[in-house]
């Protein structure tokens, strides 16, 4: 074996890095278990004890590196929401919205009805918004001009009256992907001081989505209103810091007397206790002096922390307890700073300081107008330390004197030197005779820009200013002057963000999936380990299960190394890849067996008979490859996690079963231990077949035929039944108190839906699975929350449901999950879906016809391909609401139509490749003999790659929980469709047209 070193040392050295990798998975659950012990069952508690430690030091690896909490967070392995419960939210920011506020001609018959036009264009295209509203635009009336309603004030610099229609559409679309990007930058600002940990925010593909995923939130309601409000973007007067510490310095003085009273009245009562109580409300008041601290000294024992400095850290609490959490803004010697910023508190302390400074007693000492704002940004890079603004509402109504609709246009720019980053600013004339007075009064002091209540900038005031235009200077980045000006233009383009996809999933759910998807991945794993110790003997087959286990440990840390996210479809992934890794060890072995028949000696045997396996192993992995890659690239959420896991999972399949196993029998060599490859009892199974496979392929046709017309007349009469990522609607997964009939429910809830919706048992007969398109096509604000309350409200009036239960408890307690499917998402998964069938099948065609340069090979194989999918169709067409589970055609049917391609490809290719072999070996034999000997030559591989593979996918099915029954029953169908297409339809086809071919060159030679 070549290289033999390298490949050792990159072994060593993956394993190394998977391991450093998964070190932070297992310290961050071993510190979440200690919290959950602190907590004792208290959510708020344990939050508190994790807070508090997100930026102190918890993990030291091996001495060469120190990891904060947060770190360690960051750098773990991610669940997905469908395994510890969350809420996955796309929303998409309304580009038709934007485009009216930068018109100026609202009422306009042609630019109404080419918005009008561009909506419904929407649903059945790819394009931008923008493009489709220039194509309306232009097929109403071809003569209008853009650029007599887009040449507004903000606008008057880049569009003129000669501006073509091209142009404008190029402006408007530059401003709108402006705003899309500052509604994005606004919710992540959003959702980072929500408090959840491990947010994902990002822009999707499709311009103007934005996708947001929310682990373990359980205010459902709350993040709706959160990400769909419309910024609100204020100005502020300000306070000055000198103005404002001698107030600070009175509310210590308060505070200090208030807790000091409070610990009088503690004292007295605990002296009125008996012995007994006195011990329990001890312990109680050193749990809350723990909570009050850093906490980390629950985590770390050993600290160099002395008992005296404990006491004066303790004394310095008592007597200063403000500024114990609130920094005041001096320097070292203790000169106050100029500026409103009035002091500086760790993100873990501001919650603490709300609530100090909002105590009544507390609040009465500071004048009426002031207020205090947090700034969006920290002080430092790594987002622990943030400054405390004091703002003057002096209004009479208390609001802002100014808010963002006066702002005409705000862009980023450079001074007069050009070289210093600044922010140009033009207001409307009501907001510029405002803007004048305030920088009248507020020379030398500071104006707040406030955005969602977090002051995102307070620039100070050089000289009064008039006419409404305005620079913003003294920026650090050109980055930092753009997001301000982007925030500045949040005022003036209301740009609401409306939920067009969303899933909910409780926690108890994803603990649910969590145990069934790890008590399927056990069970599947224990019997693939079995079976190939069975097949190929305690020898061969111990290599082969050393190869899967590291496989295992491999795909984890790639995974956790990559940040990727593991879904539960994502453990089917692992599972399938254990079952199809063996496919590569299976044809090592079978090769090696053929070698050692042919009297070779067993290094010789080991050698020629990897050499001989690549080829289809390659062949047959690629084609597996391809298909992962199409899913990861047009699905999305826990689809993509199974192209991820399936992608990763062939990667290292190859690396584990070519090169784990040929390291292992190398040193079995070299030690000379015996080497078998395989038991008595199967040694001999289907070894030597001759089957007339081609004699018999008229039977097949005749098979396949009559399956195909039954899949044809089901689809034509019954059809489909169309998940909601097809058609739109809302599922709920409901879980009540008793047992319910599913007729019982429909007619509950057809009175507050107008109509009955789809329900299903799901699991139990106390769990039910509800789906409605009831006011799906309504984007307004509260109209999930509408809904979720009429279908609480249906199951109360039912009696299913008690007459007590809030929306809150409803939703947190009897809800397990919830998904959402917008008609407008619904037309582009839809589209998806067939393109990435297509797609797939045109790339397994081009592969085959390069790898073997015989278009009937191609053809063949694609007709197999489309036999199979056909038939899964059919079979999931004539047994929905027959089978106890659901057969939905969702994103998860396309996952395993896809993945079924993909594995009866590599069936059919190591076929193939053994035919090309034959055709070469034996040139002068019948081209129908190499064939049937060449099926009859990989008979046994092909038994036992099918046979792991159905036994780890039904290990899957059984165990796996209802979530993804359903998916796991179509890869079920498929393994079996697959594997007979692979004989009796790719082989075949193939097969008839090379003849028909070599006649047509016979007649013309």
């Amino acid at each position: 074996m070549q290289n033999k070193g390298a490949i050792l040392t990159f072994a060593i050295l993956l394993a190394a890095v998977c391991l450093y990798q998964l070190s932070f998975t297992f310290k961050a659950r071993q510190i979440e278990k200690n919290a959950q012990e602190y907590a004792q069952g208290n959510p708020d508690k344990e939050f508190t004890y994790l807070d508090s430690i997100s930026g102190e030091t918890v993990y030291n690896f091996l001495g060469l590196k120190k990891f904060t909490f947060k770190e360690v967070k960051e750098l773990e392995l991610n669940l997905g929401l469908d395994l510890k419960g969350g809420m996955n939210v796309t929303l998409e920011v309304a580009v038709d919205d934007l485009i009216r506020a930068l018109s100026n001609y609202n009422n306009d018959e042609t630019f109404n009805a080419a918005l009008q036009r561009a909506r419904e264009m929407q649903r059945g295209s790819q394009e931008d918004f923008v493009s489709l509203f220039g194509q309306a635009f232009q097929e109403i009336d071809p003569n209008a001009r853009l650029a007599s309603i887009f040449l507004t004030l903000e606008l008057r610099d880049k569009i003129n009256i000669n501006t073509t229609n091209a142009e404008v559409l190029d402006v408007i679309r530059q401003e709108t992907d402006a705003a899309i990007d500052n509604a994005f930058n606004i919710i992540r600002t959003r959702i980072d001081r929500f408090g959840v940990a491990q947010p994902n925010i990002q822009q999707l593909q499709t311009k103007g989505r934005i996708l947001v995923e929310l682990p373990g939130v359980k205010d459902q309601n709350r993040v709706r209103s959160l990400l769909q409000g419309t910024a609100m973007l204020e100005f502020w007067e300000t306070y000055e810091n000198q103005e404002v510490y001698p107030y600070l310095l009175q509310a210590n003085e308060r505070l200090r007397d208030l807790q000091s009273d409070n610990d009088t009245a503690e004292n007295i009562a605990t002296s009125e206790t008996t012995e007994e109580e006195t011990d329990e409300s001890e312990a109680v008041a050193e749990e809350d002096t723990t909570e009050e601290s850093s906490l980390l000294s629950e985590l770390e024992t050993g600290t160099d922390t002395t008992e005296a400095g404990l006491d004066n850290l303790e004394d310095f609490r008592k007597e200063f307890p403000l500024f114990a959490v609130l920094n005041p803004s001096t320097d070292q010697q203790g000169q106050l700073f100029p500026g409103p910023a009035i002091g500086i508190a760790q993100s873990r302390d501001t919650a603490k300081v709300n609530e100090y400074l909002n105590r009544e007693q507390i609040r009465s000492i500071f004048p009426r107008d002031m207020m205090f704002r947090w700034t969006a940004n920290s002080v430092d890079e790594d987002g622990s330390f943030y400054r405390l603004i004091a703002l003057k509402a002096n209004t009479r109504d208390g609001r802002a004197p100014l808010d963002g609709d006066v702002i005409t246009d705000a862009r980023q720019d450079f001074d007069q030197m050009g070289s210093n980053p600044e922010v140009s600013m033009s207001m409307n004339s009501e907001g510029a005779k405002t803007w004048q007075r305030l920088t009248k009064e507020n020379i030398g002091k500071s104006i707040a820009i406030v955005l969602d209540g977090y002051v995102r900038s307070f620039p100070t005031v050089q000289n009064e200013i008039s006419g409404g235009r305005s620079s913003i200077t003294g920026l650090e980045s050109i980055e930092e002057a753009k997001d301000l000006a982007n925030i500045l233009k949040s005022g003036k383009m209301p740009a609401p963000a409306r939920i067009i996809q969303e899933e909910i999933v409780g926690p108890s759910l994803g603990q649910e999936a969590i145990n069934s998807g790890m008590y399927s991945f056990l069970i599947a794993f224990a019997l693939v380990l079995i079976y190939m110790l069975f097949f190929y003997s305690r020898n061969a087959g111990l290599s082969a299960n050393v190869a899967l286990i590291a496989n295992m440990f491999f795909i984890i840390g790639i995974l956790a190394s990559l940040g990727a996210t593991l879904t539960l479809p994502g453990i089917a992934g692992i599972v399938l890849t254990i079952g199809m890794s063996v496919d590569a060890n299976v044809l090592i072995y079978e090769r090696v067996q053929e070698e050692l028949r042919a009297g070779k000696g067993i290094k010789l045997a080991i050698s020629d008979g990897y050499k001989n396996a690549y080829s289809a192993i390659i062949d047959g992995q690629v084609t597996t490859l391809l298909t992962g890659i199409v899913l990861y690239v047009f699905g999305s959420g826990p689809i993509k996690g199974f192209a991820t896991t399936l992608i990763i999972g062939i990667a290292t399949s190859l690396f584990s079963a070519i090169f784990i196993t040929r390291l292992i029998f190398e040193w079995k060599m070299k030690h000379s231990k015996n080497i078998l490859f395989s038991s008595k009892i199967t040694e001999g199974w289907l070894r030597h077949t001759s089957i007339k496979f081609l004699e018999k392929r008229k039977i097949a046709y005749f098979v396949s035929g009559a399956l195909i017309l039954l899949s044809i007349g089901s689809l034509a009469v019954r059809g489909l039944n169309y998940g909601i990522d097809f058609k739109g609607g809302r599922t709920y997964v409901v879980r009540l108190d008793q047992d319910v009939e599913v007729a019982d429910v429909q007619a509950a809830l057809a009175i507050p839906f107008g109509i009955a919706p789809e329900v299903k048992t799901f699991g139990a007969d106390n769990q039910i699975r509800i789906t409605t398109t009831y006011k799906i096509e309504d984007d307004s604000e509260n109209v999930d929350n509408e809904v979720e309350e009429l279908l609480m409200k249906g199951l109360q009036d039912a009696d299913m449901l008690g007459q007590g239960v809030t929306l809150e408890q409803f939703t947190n307690d009897y809800q397990l999950s919830s998904q959402k499917v917008g008609p407008t998402i619904s037309d582009d998964i839809r589209k998806d879906s067939i393109i990435a069938i297509g797609f797939a099948l045109v790339i397994i065609f081009l592969y085959i016809l390069i790898r073997f340069t015989n278009w009937q090979f191609g053809l063949g194989a694609v007709a197999a391909l489309a036999h199979d999918s056909l038939i899964v169709l059919g079979i999931f067409s004539l047994l929905y609401n027959v089978l106890p589970f659901s057969l939905e055609i969702d994103q998860a049917f396309i996952a395993a139509i896809l993945t079924v391609l993909g594995y009866s490809i590599n069936d059919t290719v190591v076929v193939f490749d053994r035919i090309r072999e034959y055709l070469k070996l034996h040139p002068k034999r019948k081209r129908e003999q190499n064939v049937d000997e060449a099926i009859n030559g990989t008979l046994r591989r092909t038994f036992s790659t099918s046979l792991s593979t159905f036994v780890v996918l039904l290990a899957i099915f059984l165990f796996g929980g209802a979530t993804i029954r359903g998916f796991t029953f179509a890869l079920l169908v498929g393994v079996v469709v697959g594997t007979y297409s692979s004989i009796f339809v790719a082989t075949p086809i193939a097969y008839e047209f090379q003849k028909k071919v070599a006649k047509v060159v016979a007649k013309r030679k």
